[in-house]
């Protein structure tokens, strides 16, 4: 079965293909490492010249600004607080002003990757008081793999474990809202897996330095079928409304940590996609 390249990779898939010098070889490349299932709680770094430039970026503007709340993922994340997205970044400059607000994710990274970056400084001496992680989407994918859709789960859940444990690690004081994984559309068979990753994370909340944060009722059905507006055509990466919808479940629980918005704001300028263009 040929296994899908992660989401999340608009300009940040072109640059792994100029990286290898070869679109072919890149996506054969992304076949083998994709085709196994990897495991999600070993740490591993990204090769691609482009994340590495952007990890360089990122340890870069956590010596920036003052970061209070500190936001890790993957594309998801990444698109809303980009210098790339504009619309996207006005619509994190609208809900998060004055909270000290700083996006520290990035586009295709599963969850190994996300906890190499982690390892690797990222974190290092940043002290946030909340930490937002929305993580795993890509070690799902969009199709079932050959070890089947109990090793995805087990993968998946030990892996954000392995996360939220390197978080409290660093950031011992912060609080973690863990945000369940997004409905995606591209495949509806993967949503059984995603709904039972939703329910062993929910079980971590007995942590009390843990929140559990699940949105997905707003953005989808009770079968997991989108509502309409919520992600973009891709069907897996919210669009301006399904942001909206993270950000006001959001925002109360950064109201009840750090009270009402500053009339200043000190996070650290915001990053993007090396190689990218602005988007609308």
């Amino acid at each position: 079965m040929r296994a899908p390249l992660p989401h999340g990779q608009g300009s940040e898939r072109r640059a792994l293909a100029r990286g290898t010098g070869n679109l072919a070889l890149a996506l054969l490349a992304a076949h083998v490492v994709y085709a196994q299932l990897v495991p999600a709680d070993v740490a591993l770094a990204r090769a691609d010249k482009n994340s590495q430039i952007a990890h360089q970026q990122l340890l870069a503007k956590k010596t920036q600004g003052r970061i209070d709340i500190y936001f890790e993922g993957d594309s998801i994340t990444r698109r809303w607080g980009a210098s790339d997205y504009p619309r996207l970044l006005e619509s994190w400059r609208q809900n998060f002003t004055g909270w000290n607000a700083a996006d520290f994710g990035w586009g295709a990274d599963r969850i190994e990757n996300i906890l190499w970056r982690l390892e690797n400084g990222e974190l290092d001496g940043v002290h946030p008081k909340i930490v937002v992680l929305l993580a795993g989407t890509n070690n799902i994918g969009n199709r079932i793999p050959p070890e089947g859709p109990e090793a995805v789960v087990d993968n998946v859940t030990r892996g954000i474990a392995a996360l939220v444990h390197v978080i409290q690690e660093k950031a011992p004081d912060a609080v973690i809202v863990l945000t369940a994984i997004f409905p995606r559309n591209d495949d509806m068979a993967v949503m059984p897996e995603i709904d039972r990753i939703n329910a062993d994370l929910a079980k971590m909340t007995a942590d009390r330095h843990i929140r559990f944060l699940n949105i997905n009722e707003k953005l989808a059905d009770s079968t997991g079928s989108l509502h309409e507006g919520m992600m973009n055509p891709d069907k897996l990466h919210p669009a301006l409304p399904g942001y909206q919808v993270w950000a006001d479940a959001l925002k109360p629980v950064f109201r009840e940590i750090l009270g009402p918005p500053a009339s200043e704001d000190h996070a650290p300028p915001p990053t993007g996609d090396p190689s990218a263009t602005a988007r609308p």
